[in-house]
């Protein structure tokens, strides 16, 4: 059997060993090299992981068994120190690797501007996953990081800072924010949305020295402005990674010269990814670098393959803003803009039109029909025709409106649907009709949409103009694999069988799993909880291993505890309280959050119950931040002290959080009451957010702040406290008795609409009334401070523990 080395876990790498694999599994003993100490993860998904939004272990896209399935030889946290090409040996850290072939996937490196001061500690790049957690830990103090380059590493790092609850600087150099991507316009708009998100901006900044003695304190500008910075980070650019092809003497141009079967200038010796250089271009989206991989898995299996690299796109989604470009959208002489606004949605499309073909397009805002437009780019297409209607895309050519479907159904096969993968509708309509008959078989099949994901809605697109009549029975997505049932089928079934326990759901649901799997048993679960709070008994090993343990898991795998404050009221004996506890049990870090409470964090499992113990002395219990439920209420000082408030936000925020802890939902729950328009307690972004105003309480629900952004909408407006307190319980209990698990507020509420939640919250009086009810009698089962039921019960449950199986989310 032949050997082959790889250098470099990535995701150009792992997708050549995945379709050397498949293809040919014994051919060859693999010895795979990574820096990192860890295999092939999905880089692209990094920033959720930054943001908190996904954990590492969701992006890992080859583990351990995949590795041992494969008989791959792993020596990860392992650097390479140099190739001998005569003797054909790689020389690692630990010793030596003979090879017959060998593949350098060495990737590339981040940039780093050579200014004073960039060697300090708290100054990182932002590449991988060491780079992320570094972020991660950093934000955990609190304090201000200033982010140096404004694409697109650059804005998810400081989106995902912004959320962790620093306060972030981004510097750009050029004029507008990702000049190579956006037009002015465009770059305006992305702009004025991360200033709306918190994020400031600076344009044609240019840094001159990062300041600090023992690590980093500040970042001095060309201009004389310093910029306070606690953490700073350079994604200023990446530069293919060639060490160690130079120094084996392997030709290297901007990066290692490749042929087109991505053969180096020694024949046993290949390189895919981010380090290559062919005829003079560098790669750096996955697509190209997908198509290089495919191409080497077949050279290395003596087919006959050829690199022929693509017109490419750019499909981008940066802190919830979707964004286009593609083709060459400069300005020329011979050449016609097509523009359309809309500055209430925040959209902008232009087009770039030359010798009646479309030469360039940029979107922002809405980018849904891109993959149109970009096959329009890539044929040359003759568009002079279309031209009146041209801007509208696909579904309004020939003058009027028509079904969307239609316009999918007349993409050509050759159409790419996924960028990422590089996968056109022929391949996915081809898995459809061999079978593959919902989202996660095409997904698993072809590949599409599994990787950013920006591509699932038109994926579905496709699956439905396919399947027709056939798609609409089959490809919604149940559960979990245990059942053929989705969550609306799940819920429907408990109603109307008056099933009141899991054994009793898994035979009437016809489970193929005797006791379910991690994916269904919290959601059914919570599902038995909301529909029958008295005759079900909460299951705790079927929640999340937060809610097991009543407290947040940390990285490390200690614990953060955070006890409730109403409102964000406290008290001095609270503080001294808190102090003494974080005191006793050597807490490393106490951080105020976001919500107006108190987070204690790096506690030791085995410390819980006792620290629990000390809170609940000091009359305080759980905040519920580990929970699917209500997290905080957050409040302004309202009338009382505040010569703005119009009525008490403080003392509504605690009657509200009074009313409304301890209730499980499907998914976290966060409400804020601001005492006048002015809203400085940010109540038009939460789930439920209260405006006071001189006539009242203007009640809005359905926002979001997180990777999506999204106003309030108005539910109504009452006269009194009481009718504000009673339409939040309303509309919290039809979210409990309504929402798939997991679903948001804002995500619930766009499926079912508003008009259909105001119909039983705001108009009907005596359904309104019954939802009031329910929900009072699942808080006389459920609202108690978990923090002293165990303590009094289950101290022993709270020793070290084996914490897989459930996520945190």
């Amino acid at each position: 059997m032949k050997k082959l080395v790889v250098i470099g876990a990535g995701m150009a790498s792992g997708r050549m060993l995945e379709e050397l694999f498949d293809t040919a599994p014994g051919a060859y003993a693999v010895t795979l090299f990574n820096a990192e100490p860890r295999g092939n993860y999905n880089r692209i998904m990094l920033s959720p992981v930054l943001s908190g939004e996904k954990s590492y272990a969701e992006i890992v896209t080859h583990d351990d068994a995949w590795y041992a399935a494969n008989a791959v030889t792993c020596r990860f946290g392992e650097a390479v120190t140099r190739i001998d090409r005569a003797r054909k040996v790689v020389v690692g850290a630990q010793g030596e690797v003979p090879y017959d072939q060998l593949v350098i996937a060495t990737g590339s490196a981040p940039f780093i501007i050579p200014v004073p001061g960039r060697d300090l500690p708290g100054v990182i790049t932002y590449r991988d996953l060491d780079d992320t957690n570094a972020m991660i830990e950093a934000s955990g103090k609190g304090g201000s990081a200033v982010v140096i380059g404004g694409g697109l590493l650059g804005l998810e790092a400081a989106a995902g800072l912004r959320l962790r609850g620093m306060e972030v600087t981004v510097l750009h150099l050029s004029g507008h924010l990702m000049e190579r991507q956006l037009d002015e316009a465009a770059g305006f708009l992305l702009r004025r949305d991360l200033e709306h998100r918190g994020i400031k901006v600076m344009t044609k900044a240019s840094t001159t020295a990062i300041l600090g003695d023992d690590r980093v304190e500040a970042v001095l500008l060309e201009d004389g402005t310093t910029l306070p910075a606690d953490l700073v980070v350079m994604a200023v650019g990446i530069r293919p990674e060639t060490r160690l092809a130079t120094d084996a003497g392997l030709e290297v141009a901007r990066g290692i010269a490749i042929d087109a079967q991505m053969r180096t200038s020694d024949p046993d010796i290949f390189a895919v990814g981010e380090c290559v250089d062919f005829n003079g271009q560098l790669f750096g989206l996955v697509a190209p670098l997908y198509d290089q991989a495919k191409v080497l898995a077949q050279t290395l299996l003596g087919a006959e393959a050829v690199f022929v690299p693509k017109e490419l796109s750019t499909k981008l989604k940066v802190t919830g803003c979707d964004l286009f470009s593609a083709g060459d959208f400069a300005e020329g002489p011979n050449r016609e803009d097509i523009v359309f606004r809309d500055p209430g949605r925040g959209v902008y499309k232009r087009l770039v039109i030359e010798d009646d073909a479309i030469i360039g397009a940029v979107m922002y805002g809405d980018t849904a029909d891109s993959n149109w437009f970009f096959g329009q780019i890539r044929d040359g297409a003759d568009i002079s025709t279309l031209r009146d209607t041209l801007i509208f895309g696909p579904a309004f050519q020939g003058g009027a409106p028509v079904d969307p479907m239609a316009a999918v159904a007349a993409l050509p096969p050759e159409a790419e649907i996924c960028g990422c993968n590089g996968v056109c509708k022929g391949t996915i309509v081809a898995a459809i009709n061999g079978g593959a008959s919902d989202l996660a078989a095409v997904k698993a099949q072809t590949k599409a949409s599994a990787s950013c994901g920006t591509c699932t809605g038109l994926v579905e697109q496709v699956l439905a103009s396919t399947l027709g009549d056939r798609f609409t029975r089959k490809a919604v997505q149940p559960v979990c694999g245990c059942t053929e049932l989705t969550h609306e089928d799940l819920r429907r079934l408990i109603k109307s069988q008056s099933l009141k326990s899991m054994p009793a759901v898994w035979q009437a649901g016809a489970w193929k799993t005797p006791d379910g799997c991690h994916v269904c048993r919290p959601a059914l679960n919570f599902y038995l909880l909301a529909d029958w709070p008295l005759e079900y008994r909460d299951d705790l090993q079927s929640r999340f291993i937060n809610e097991r343990k009543h407290a947040n898991i940390q990285k490390d795998g200690t614990f953060s505890v955070m006890p409730r404050m109403w409102g964000g009221i406290t008290t001095p004996d609270e503080l001294r309280a808190i102090a003494d506890a974080a005191d006793k049990f050597a807490v490393p870090t106490v951080k105020v959050t976001g919500g107006q409470r108190i987070d204690l964090l790096g506690v030791k499992s085995e410390d819980l119950p006792a620290i629990w113990a000390d809170l609940n002395a000091a009359g305080m219990v759980s905040g519920h931040a580990y929970s699917k439920g209500l997290r905080t209420v957050k409040t302004c000082v309202g009338t009382d002290h505040c010569r703005f408030g119009t009525q008490d936000s403080t003392g509504l925020g605690i009657k509200l959080e009074k009313a409304l802890w301890g209730s499980w939902t499907p998914h976290k729950v966060k409400l804020a009451v601001s005492g006048c328009p002015r809203n400085c307690a940010e109540a038009t972004c939460k789930d439920v957010g209260i405006i006071c105003v001189d006539s009242g309480f203007q009640i809005g629900v359905a926002g979001a702040a997180g990777m999506d952004l999204k106003e309030t909408e108005r539910l109504g407006q009452v006269e009194t406290e009481e009718e504000a307190i009673a339409l939040t319980i309303a509309f919290v209990q039809l979210y409990r008795e309504n929402a798939k698990y997991l679903d948001r507020p804002y995500k619930w509420v766009a499926k079912v609409g508003l008009d259909w939640v105001k119909e039983r919250v705001v108009d009907d009086l005596a359904e309104r009334q019954r939802l009031i009810d329910a929900f009072a009698v699942s808080q006389s089962v459920y609202q108690k401070d978990p923090w002293a039921e165990h303590v009094r019960e289950r101290s022993e449950q709270y020793k070290p523990v084996n914490l897989s199986g459930f996520a945190a989310e």
